[in-house]
């Protein structure tokens, strides 16, 4: 007997669902990402603020980011961890083509990067812990004038709410997109994609 199984998440480890939903909402704000070989120009410089290691929608988000590696610049982790991948996610990284830099200072780079995605909640040992607590977003913060910021929710004083309102906040775009993706996923997995598709269009 076979049993579809989907992972909606497994403490530290992996959050696909969530990774899915992510890149659902950045291909809607950037689809060119996705089907076009971008200008350098254009490409994307990724900032992930956060611990790959221990955040399981970080550590989703990036390995699924390494899949469009023709059109991401560079990726920068920022992190107060000198290793903040662990040996899995290592393996990943070591096996793509996108230059990935670890960092420790927000400042440093943040005027750069086309899209940041941050999250601070960790799940170590057998409990959930906030790190990064001294990476902060507000509009005071000198986030580059066409970028995005992504955060799976909830959140906590990292992400201030005077960005909800910008242009900048890209993060209620995944949460909206998220509702889609999970349905999606239960139509494929039942195989019931016909509910909302007719099967001849299908099969075309």
């Amino acid at each position: 007997m076979r049993i579809p199984l989907i992972n909606g998440s497994n403490g530290s480890d992996e959050h696909p669902t969530q990774a899915l939903a992510d890149w659902y909402a950045l291909l809607k704000w950037k689809p060119e990402i996705a089907y076009t070989s971008l200008p350098e120009s254009e490409k994307i410089h990724l900032g992930i603020i956060g611990t790959p290691s221990n955040m399981r929608s970080v550590k989703s988000f990036l390995i699924l980011s390494l899949l469009f590696k023709e059109n991401i610049k560079k990726i920068t982790i920022v992190s107060e961890l000198a290793d903040p991948f662990g040996e899995d996610v290592q393996d990943f990284c070591d096996a793509s083509p996108v230059p990935i830099e670890v960092i420790n200072d927000l400042q440093e780079v943040i005027s750069s990067l086309d899209v940041i995605y941050m999250n601070m909640i960790a799940f170590l040992g057998d409990g959930y812990r906030d790190i990064g607590s001294n990476f902060h977003l507000s509009t005071a913060s000198r986030i580059k004038k066409n970028a995005v910021i992504m955060h799976p929710l909830a959140r906590k004083k990292e992400l201030d709410m005077s960005l909800d309102d910008t242009d900048h906040n890209l993060y209620f775009n995944q949460a909206d997109g998220a509702v889609f993706i999970r349905q999606a996923l239960l139509l494929a997995i039942f195989d019931r994609v016909d509910k909302i598709i007719p099967r001849d269009f299908i099969q075309r």
